[in-house]
C-alpha cells in the first residue's frame, strides 16, 4: 500500500504544477495592465522583469551553464532566441497592455500561438497538420475575430483596443517562431530561459533610446509589484512549474492547461482592475478556447 502513494501523488503534483503555471500567466495580462495605472512604461516594465529575473536565475546559471551564459545552445542560437523573448517581446507585450484590455492579451496571443505555429511549421519544415488540428485551428481564427470584433469596429468601449490587438498577434508570431525554434535546436526550457533572460541584462540601457523611462520617479510599490511578478514569478517560477508539469504529464497533457489562462484573467481582470467582457468577448473567448482543446488534443501532424 505504501508503494503505491508515490504513484497516485505523481501525477496529482503535476496536475498541481500546470494548474499553478497557469494561474500564474493567467494573472500576468492583469499585472501588465496594472502598470498603465501605476504611470509606469512599457520600458520601465521590460527592466524591471529582466532585472529581476536575471537575479534570481543567475546562482543556477552560474552553476549550470557551460559556457556561461549560453550553455549547451551556444552563443547564435542563444542571441537569435533572445531577440525573439528578450526586451523586444516585453516591450511588445507591455505597450499592447497600454491600449487593450488584460483579457486581449490573454485570448489573443495564447490562442492565435498554435495557429501561427502551424502555419510557421506548413511554410518553413513542410510539416502538415492533422485534419482534426485543422478544425481546431479555424475554430480558435473564427473565435479570436469574435472576441476582436468590437477592438476591429473601434466601438465607443473599445476605441484603439485594435492597437492592442494587433501587437498582441505579433506576440504570437514571435512565440511560434521561438517555440519552433527551439524545438528543432532541442533547447532544454530552463537553459533557455537562463540565457535570454541573462543576454537581456546587456541590451537594457538601449531601452531609454526607443522608450520613455521613469524609474527614477516611479512608485516603489508599483516597481516592486512588476519585478517579484513578471521576472520572478513569470520569469523563473512559472517556466520551472510547467517543465515539471511537463516531466511528469508529457507535453500533449501539460499543454492542455494553456486554455485556462484567459479564464483566469477574465475573473481577476474583473475582480482587480473592474474590466468587464462584453458579451461578444465572452462568446470568442469560449469558441477560442473550444478550438485551443481540440488542437491541442488532436495528432500534431497528418
Amino acid at each position: 500500500m505504501s508503494q503505491a502513494v508515490p504513484a497516485l501523488s505523481r501525477p496529482a503534483a503535476g496536475f498541481v504544477c500546470g494548474l499553478l503555471a497557469a494561474l500564474v500567466w493567467g494573472v500576468q495580462a492583469v499585472v501588465s495592465r496594472q502598470s498603465v495605472s501605476d504611470g509606469l512604461t512599457a520600458g520601465d516594465v521590460t527592466i524591471l522583469r529582466f532585472l529581476a529575473a536575471s537575479l534570481v536565475l543567475l546562482p543556477l546559471a552560474l552553476t549550470r551553464m557551460r559556457p556561461f551564459p549560453v550553455g549547451r545552445l551556444g552563443w547564435r542560437r542563444a542571441l537569435i532566441l533572445t531577440a525573439l523573448v528578450g526586451p523586444s517581446y516585453s516591450l511588445i507585450l507591455v505597450g499592447g497592455a497600454h491600449f487593450a484590455p488584460a483579457l486581449h492579451s490573454a485570448v489573443i496571443s495564447p490562442g492565435l500561438i498554435p495557429v501561427c505555429t502551424a502555419v510557421l511549421a506548413f511554410l518553413v519544415f513542410g510539416e502538415k497538420a492533422s485534419p482534426a488540428r485543422l478544425i481546431g485551428l479555424v475554430v480558435i481564427v473564427c473565435g479570436v475575430a469574435l472576441f476582436s470584433w468590437e477592438a476591429i469596429l473601434s466601438t465607443p468601449t473599445r476605441a484603439d483596443a485594435w492597437i492592442g490587438d494587433l501587437l498582441f498577434v505579433v506576440i504570437a508570431l514571435l512565440w511560434s517562431t521561438f517555440g519552433l525554434l527551439a524545438r528543432r535546436w532541442g533547447a532544454d526550457a530552463v537553459e533557455v530561459t537562463m540565457a535570454t533572460c541573462l543576454l537581456s541584462v546587456p541590451f537594457l540601457p538601449l531601452i531609454g533610446l526607443v522608450q520613455p523611462v521613469t524609474l527614477l520617479s516611479a512608485p516603489l510599490s508599483a516597481m516592486a509589484l512588476q519585478a517579484i511578478y513578471q521576472g520572478v514569478l513569470v520569469g523563473a517560477v512559472a517556466l520551472f512549474l510547467y517543465a515539471q508539469s511537463v516531466t511528469v504529464l508529457g507535453a500533449a497533457r501539460a499543454a492542455l492547461f494553456l486554455p485556462f489562462v484567459p479564464v483566469v484573467t477574465a475573473l481577476v481582470s474583473a475582480a482587480w482592475l473592474g474590466e468587464h467582457a462584453s458579451a461578444l468577448e465572452v462568446a470568442g473567448m469560449m469558441v477560442a478556447m473550444a478550438g485551443m482543446l481540440v488542437a491541442l488534443r488532436a495528432p500534431s501532424s497528418a
